[in-house]
């Protein structure tokens, strides 16, 4: 009898114990506002989605929720100050967990100063944002079949730009010109705008970019699109053919777009943080203005979350040795 005393009273002391921590992780939570760190400039696709977010989050949760961008470094700097941030749930990472495993994977952890994977907890998968591929108008490309052709015929005389050695759009090139079997120039630049701005300028001819950079810079008619690298076409840009209709069915890609909380982050923090995430998701207006901007609408658990950035860190760790072991 007393044994079962005993171990009715440890289970009793557990259970307040985990209530009381939810109540303070709760009130921790409320007491003042959440920053929302976005490491690349204003106005790209990560800070886009973002703002959209933070807006939801601020209705769902009634309190402030702040976007700071801390760009540079391939979005490390913004990682790197997420990462030494206290685990509260107060500073959050609006991450593109695609292009942060790339660059972890190409320049390796020491370089960029995290390890995805280690040193942040998945609060929510979010959104997927379909790889788009632009090309320049004075380039006189107009599909994939034009721009393959002319690569052969010009092999390393076609230039395709990156926001940097390491980025989404140097990796996904790369993959690409595995898989088409073409040889083009890779030039990398101090971040996507001044790569996109010299690919109007006609001074490169190919950039890849998520579908939102992709649809404005469309809108100019200085640069033309030739492919998605999704398994289906974008609803919002139906005329565009997927890489797999033209003969590229291995090339599929998107950035997957996450909010990352540090390491050691309370389960109860992380709990309602992601349903103020999904309710936002959930959000008719917040729909509306991602299918506007071709982000495809990702519901997740934390597990589910961080199960995806698992799947992301293997598929582009693999595709990263390729790249290695084709340059050698």
């Amino acid at each position: 009898m007393i044994r079962v005393a005993m171990h009715r009273w440890r289970r009793t002391i557990a259970v307040v114990s985990s209530l009381a921590l939810c109540a303070w992780a709760q009130a921790g939570l409320m007491d003042k506002p959440v920053t929302l760190v976005v490491a690349f400039p204003a106005g790209g696709g990560v800070d886009v989605v973002g703002r959209i977010l933070a807006q939801g989050m601020a209705q769902k949760l009634k309190l402030s929720v702040v976007v700071d961008n801390k760009a540079g470094a391939s979005g490390a700097i913004g990682a790197q100050f997420v990462k030494r941030a206290a685990p509260d749930g107060h500073t959050l990472l609006m991450a593109p967990t695609t292009s942060y495993v790339m660059s972890e994977k190409m320049s390796g952890a020491e370089s960029v100063g995290y390890e995805i994977a280690k040193d942040f907890r998945p609060v929510a998968t979010v959104g997927e944002l379909p790889l788009v591929m632009l090309v320049s108008k004075g380039s006189g490309i107009t599909s994939y079949t034009e721009l393959s052709a002319k690569a052969r015929q010009q092999p390393g005389k076609l230039a395709y730009g990156s926001s940097g050695n390491g980025s989404t759009e140097h990796i996904v090139t790369e993959w690409f010109r595995q898989q088409a079997s073409v040889d083009l120039l890779h030039v990398p630049y101090r971040g996507s705008a001044p790569a996109m701005a010299d690919l109007f300028a006609g001074e490169i001819q190919i950039m890849v970019t998520t579908s939102p950079t992709a649809l404005t810079n469309l809108a100019t008619g200085r640069v033309a699109a030739v492919g998605v690298a999704s398994p289906q076409r974008l609803a919002i840009f139906p005329e565009l053919p997927t890489f797999a209709e033209q003969g590229l069915p291995q090339f599929v890609a998107a950035s997957v777009y996450a909010v990352l909380a540090p390491k050691g982050t309370p389960d109860d923090v992380v709990a309602t943080l992601n349903a103020a995430l999904n309710e936002t998701l959930d959000d008719e207006a917040v729909k509306r203005r991602f299918a506007q901007l071709g982000v495809e609408v990702v519901h997740s658990t934390p597990t589910q979350a961080r199960d995806k950035l698992q799947q992301e860190s293997t598929k582009w760790e693999q595709v990263v040795q390729r790249i290695r072991a084709a340059t050698r």
